[in-house]
């Protein structure tokens, strides 16, 4: 068996435990919730703004900031960076 086939195999049989609530041995990441309203509004951006410029439905944005729904993945991911370094982030986007 190849050593990536193996690493492959692992990864499932752990996650197949974990589904099954067996968490033993099991590394997981849950990053924190983000305030995505206090976010926005700290750098100064209004909802149609922010929604344009990080390229996320108008929708999408306002149940964030309701909390019907909460980011996850890749747009979380951004979130976190936004908030780590706005200024760089919209540097980048400029």
């Amino acid at each position: 068996m190849s050593q990536a086939f193996s690493s492959i195999k692992k990864g499932l049989q752990e996650a197949i435990a974990r589904q099954k609530g067996k968490t033993r041995g099991v590394k997981t990441h849950t990053p924190s919730a983000i305030d995505v309203q206090a976010l926005r509004k700290r750098i100064g951006l209004t909802q149609e703004e922010f929604a344009a410029k990080f390229s996320v439905s108008l929708g999408t944005l306002r149940h964030w900031e309701r909390g019907d729904r909460k980011p996850h993945g890749p747009a979380l991911v951004l979130l976190r960076v936004i908030e780590k370094n706005d200024r760089a982030v919209l540097r980048a986007l400029a």
